[in-house]
């Protein structure tokens, strides 16, 4: 595995309706827009927005991973109760290695707007192969919640009052071999072990 490669983010929005064309989906936008202001690293995406179809799900998260050879792949949709609601299988489908941290943590900053974050399923695992290993997270379905659950929450103040999941994503990516990369503080301060901190750019 190399760690100098660019980095390569697949964003996949899973909804029936959106898929087929009932009304203009809101996830894509939502995911690419918080992550042009939290990262600075430079980094490219390939975006998928496909029906609530566990084979397909797993074959676009197959895909993302082993052929485009994404480090980090955020889904958005399909990790409530109902029957249609089968990413969180699809995506363990997938993996090699659970990461249920994520989706404890997604839930315990939702709890702090609605009760019924607790019906949630949002997961995460890292797909390994032989070269490459990605971390795929499963998001919620609407974009104030992603930006909540990825970012945190912050008071009147801007002191944190819950931390958002995303702090933890770089390290992630550093340990599965992926490339180094870098925040802006003021949406999500990334934490790293100080061993695991390189010089900012331009310091070195």
């Amino acid at each position: 595995m190399t760690s100098n490669a660019t980095l390569l983010i697949g964003l996949v929005s899973i909804s029936d309706r959106a898929s087929g064309g009932v009304y203009q989906d809101q996830g894509l936008p939502a995911l690419q827009d918080w992550l042009a202001r939290a990262l600075t690293t430079p980094f490219r995406v390939e975006t998928r927005l496909i029906a609530d179809e566990q084979p397909q799900i797993e074959a676009t998260l197959t895909e993302l991973a082993d052929v485009a050879r994404c480090h980090l792949i955020l889904t958005t949709g399909g990790t409530g109760p109902s029957r249609r609601d089968v990413t969180p299988e699809a995506t363990k489908a997938v993996g090699s290695k659970e990461m249920p941290g994520f989706g404890e943590q997604m839930r315990q900053i939702s709890l702090h707007f609605v009760p019924t974050a607790i019906l949630s399923r949002q997961t995460a695992v890292i797909r390994e192969t032989a070269d490459h290993a990605a971390l795929i997270l499963n998001l919620p379905g609407q974009p104030k919640a992603i930006a909540e659950t990825l970012g945190g929450l912050k008071d009147a103040d801007g002191a944190t009052l819950v931390g958002g999941i995303f702090a933890a994503v770089p390290y992630c990516i550093d340990l599965i071999g992926g490339p180094y990369m870098e925040t802006d503080p003021a949406v999500c301060k990334a934490f790293r072990p100080k061993s695991a901190i390189r010089p900012a750019q331009g310091q070195a």
